[in-house]
């Protein structure tokens, strides 16, 4: 069984095609599909049902993928294990973000770590939808909110402050509100992607809901921020987000007396797996580069409110 076949069947599952597997490896689509062949021909076993539209894996090839996967990424690691031995950071490294934090934030941070790194070869994912970091498909997940997974190993990143925004213009019209009950009467600008169109805010007697009117729900934070200053309702937004057009004045934050849940900007990655040099490097260096308090909450909180 040769790996650089074992490479290519992972490569194809992950990727959905041959093509786009072909483009990530850097082979041909004719070279790639041979490897499968090859493979499938060794195992005595389909792995892959291939139709001219549709590529999926077989019973047999998901029992092998898993093990496959375990497989190449041994291999890598031990190729970067080596590297590490002599002192540097190599190899490959995938990771996953959400899309607002990824280009606002994690870029900036992530590109002066490369250029002193030359040797990591970084897949980026950048996508809203919740992945199952414990798949040992990502390295690592960088995530925004409350860490809930338990078989996960966290690394805090920065602490992340989430604040209710809105237009001067839409509190002109509809009234500041200056508590929970007065929340409900307001639109509201939901991120979709955390279910429920709800706030949660924590008080002296626990967590309390605010299930004000949907305006607007939607799995994109810059858009809620957007669709605020357009006038158009009530926003919970994260300061990495809103930050910029509360400096400006174009949302105005609003202060009912309670705070909304902690949250965290983190890495997470699969427990029981032990984490790279190169994971870990870059756990610290963006640290460093986020700060605590992070750079994007500057001006935003005078000295009684941070």
């Amino acid at each position: 069984m040769k790996l650089d076949g074992i490479v290519s069947f992972v490569a194809i599952a992950d990727a959905g095609s041959i093509s786009a597997a072909a483009r990530h490896l850097r082979l041909s689509k004719s070279v790639v599909s041979e490897r499968l062949v090859e493979l499938e021909r060794t195992v005595g076993a389909r792995l892959l049902h291939r139709t001219t539209r549709h590529l999926s894996v077989t019973e047999d090839g998901a029992a092998f993928l898993e093990r496959a996967r375990r497989i190449v990424r041994e291999v890598e690691d031990a190729g970067a294990d080596l590297a590490e031995r002599r002192g540097t950071l190599a190899g490959p490294m995938r990771i996953a973000a959400p899309i607002s934090f990824g280009h606002l934030h994690l870029g900036p941070a992530l590109y002066p770590f490369l250029a002193a790194h030359p040797a990591i070869e970084l897949i980026l994912d950048l996508d809203d939808r919740r992945v199952d970091v414990a798949s040992g498909a990502y390295d690592g997940v960088i995530r925004h909110g409350v860490i809930e997974d338990s078989r996960l190993m966290v690394w805090r990143l920065a602490p992340s402050r989430r604040v209710l925004v809105a237009s001067a213009d839409y509190l002109a019209k509809a009234g500041m509100p200056g508590s929970i009950a007065e929340l409900d009467a307001h639109r509201g600008l939901f991120y979709s992607n955390r279910g429920a169109a709800d706030w949660r805010f924590v008080g002296p007697a626990g967590v309390a809901i605010v299930r004000a009117k949907v305006g607007l729900r939607v799995n994109n934070g810059e858009m809620i921020r957007d669709a605020a200053i357009a006038g158009l309702g009530i926003g919970l937004l994260p300061t990495f987000i809103a930050g910029p057009e509360i400096r400006t004045g174009r949302l105005v934050v609003i202060d009912i007396g309670l705070r909304p849940e902690p949250e965290h900007v983190f890495l997470a990655h699969p427990e029981g797996r032990r984490p790279s040099a190169k994971l870990k490097a870059l756990a610290e260096h963006l640290k460093r580069s986020f700060g605590d308090p992070p750079h994007w909450e500057e001006g935003i909180f005078t000295a009684g409110q941070a």
